[in-house]
């Protein structure tokens, strides 16, 4: 299957290199029309850039560690890693982002309307690809395939609601339940739940152990994503996106929450002034004031010590729910895998 000498770094880009290769042969190269031409160049944008590629790698390690093949996921992993795109695409309109994998988002090098439409055709493309697992899976699982992604569609949305409205109704009436509610639905969904139920589904698992990934896949979700927010603060170069947006798109993150509960009153109103502007409203200096409150309040410290914290308990489950798992090195590199959600610098 693999070297078992590779780091698990490198085994993760060795997976996302199979899959992307995979999308690159399903998405449309050339058209004769130079307006539709730009489209297809516009889809491919996003899949271009260099990602993490950690729920494709999560997805088939699970298929490969329950004794299915490799090669009957890859359709379902490259579908996965198609919805993150083009989730992305609106995701960075809706949060006015500027930056991407390193690079502009979308909207700002095309327009928000041709992004908005552009982030569309990837959606119905990621579905004209789950239906060709009928192929390979039969009409039974494939269908089992698509009804994940339709509820992993609705809880990813549900999170984004959240997130959006705490922004436009200025909440900051919020506790960390209130992130891990939001965050286990935006985040843990589409990043750790779905892609391990998809890899054992196709598989062949049954209910019962799928069952039993939801409460890993929310654990581990939850620690990735307090890791990406502290990795936005941090603002290291292999991280890809804009240093400090979250303070710039006032996310409510976990870090922020628990800053806000451990300065004075005086600071806490202060900060609700910089953070209720918008975007473009927002100072350098008053970003970089929030950011330094954070370091003071030893709030990024502390999120990483819930992440790790969380880590524990999904490794602790992991060990459970794999313990019949048939392929021992498949079994291996998800283990570490989950380490590396919390170790990484990307």
């Amino acid at each position: 299957m693999y070297d078992k000498h590779l780091d698990i770094e490198r085994l993760v880009h060795t997976y996302r290199q199979e899959v992307y290769n995979y999308i690159d042969e399903k998405l449309p190269k050339w058209h004769n029309h130079p307006d539709i031409q730009a489209l297809y160049e516009m889809l491919r944008d996003y899949p271009s850039r260099p990602s993490k590629g950690l729920r494709a790698a999560l997805c088939l390690l699970t298929c490969e560690a329950f004794g299915g093949k490799r090669s009957s996921c890859l359709t379902t992993a490259a579908a996965l890693e198609i919805f993150q795109n083009w989730i992305l695409i609106h995701d960075d309109i809706e949060d006015d982002s500027e930056l991407r994998r390193g690079q502009p988002v979308l909207h700002r090098k095309y327009g928000i309307p041709l992004a908005i439409n552009a982030g569309d055709a990837l959606h119905v493309k990621m579905w004209e690809l789950l239906l060709e697992n009928r192929k390979t899976l039969g009409d039974v699982k494939a269908l089992k395939v698509l009804e994940e992604f339709c509820r992993m569609a609705k809880e990813t949305t549900e999170g984004q609601h959240l997130e959006l409205s705490w922004v436009d109704k200025k909440r900051w009436d919020l506790t960390a339940e209130d992130y891990f509610f939001m965050c286990g639905k935006k985040t843990s969904w589409y990043t750790a739940i779905t892609p391990l139920r998809l890899g054992a589904l196709v598989a062949g698992v049954d209910d019962q152990k799928l069952e039993q990934m939801i409460p890993l896949g929310y654990k581990l979700g939850l620690a990735f994503q307090i890791r990406d927010d502290v990795l936005n603060l941090l603002a290291e170069e292999r991280y890809g996106k804009e240093a400090a947006g979250d303070i710039y798109e006032s996310k409510r993150t976990l870090i922020l929450i628990e800053a806000l509960s451990r300065c004075s009153a005086e600071e806490r109103e202060q900060a609700k002034k910089i953070l209720d502007k918008p975007r473009n409203l927002k100072k350098v200096e008053e970003v970089e004031w929030i950011l330094q409150l954070l370091k003071k309040t030893g709030s990024i410290e502390y999120a990483s010590e819930v992440a790790g914290k969380l880590v524990k308990e999904a490794i602790n489950i992991f060990e459970e729910v794999f313990k019949e798992a048939q392929n021992a090195e498949a079994k291996a590199a998800i283990r570490s895998l989950i380490d590396l959600v919390v170790s990484r610098r990307w």
